[in-house]
């Protein structure tokens, strides 16, 4: 299920920076969630396991069950959303994990991928939104009237939002230090560019969903890239140092205004 993955010399040179004793694995199989049996299989490749468990109160009664089984004491790694690369600091040392998907990913852009996660480690964030809302996922909930899956959406574009403003600095100083990382960095955000300007359109239109405009919009600002309104609001260092309660207040704003607009327009 997991092989030991070999890492470049600047790759390598970012995890002894950030997270140096950080383990990084091949997984053989693609996952949004790893199933438990085969999680617990880490313990045979790390020092211990530490299993996250959360308050059931955070939840709102609808949350989807992936969610609800995250905040159980049921051993979870990976999530829904959390791209080609994973990681964790549910075992000591903290997992990297490469999903199968990443055979058909571009060599240079998954190694950003793995730095990133290097740096993300390294700012001793929360590994997910959930420990990062807090109680506060509740309140999320109820400012954002839409379904929970799109709640889940705009709580794990938020929390990316939020650990993209401390990470961004370190991806922008690779220019003099990690060339090759830096220019896969500049790269993904290049290709977010062009539909930054449009994503307002695109949801007034119904081409995209609101949730699906704010991740995109949100995995923009680890970019450094220009975003449009409501999102600009979020590219903001308010965001760092008040995080949850930031961005809940965000989402009362952007959907109360929503729901004048619409007013205004019927």
């Amino acid at each position: 299920m997991f092989d030991q993955r070999h890492l470049s010399d600047d790759v390598a040179a970012v995890r002894d920076a950030h997270a140096p004793d950080a383990l990084v694995l091949d997984v053989a199989a693609d996952f949004e969630t790893i199933p438990p049996a085969a999680a617990e299989d880490l313990g045979l490749l790390v020092d211990a396991l530490d299993p996250a468990t959360y308050p059931s109160a955070w939840l709102p009664d609808d949350a989807p069950s992936a969610l609800v089984a995250y905040a159980s004491s049921d051993f979870t790694v990976g999530m829904p959303g959390d791209g080609t690369v994973a990681w964790t600091r549910q075992t000591s040392p903290p997992t990297v994990l490469v999903k199968k998907r990443a055979e058909g990913t571009p060599e240079e852009f998954l190694e950003y991928l793995l730095a990133e996660a290097f740096v993300q480690i390294g700012t001793d964030a929360p590994e997910h939104f959930l420990p990062f809302f807090g109680p506060q996922y509740r309140d999320l909930d109820a400012a954002v009237p839409l379904g929970p899956a799109d709640v889940y959406q705009i709580a794990a574009a938020l929390y990316d939002a939020w650990l993209g403003l401390q990470t961004r600095d370190v991806f922008a100083a690779w220019e003099d230090t990690q060339p090759r990382l830096f220019d896969a960095w500049k790269d993904a955000g290049n290709r977010l560019e062009g539909r930054l300007s449009t994503l307002p359109r695109a949801v007034a239109r119904g081409e995209t969903s609101f949730a699906e405009a704010t991740e995109y919009a949100c995995s923009a600002i680890k970019h450094e890239l220009d975003l449009p309104a409501p999102f600009a609001a979020l590219d903001t260092q308010a965001f760092v140092e008040y995080g949850p309660e930031y961005g809940v207040r965000w989402a009362t704003k952007t959907f109360e205004k929503l729901e004048d607009d619409a007013d205004e327009n019927a």
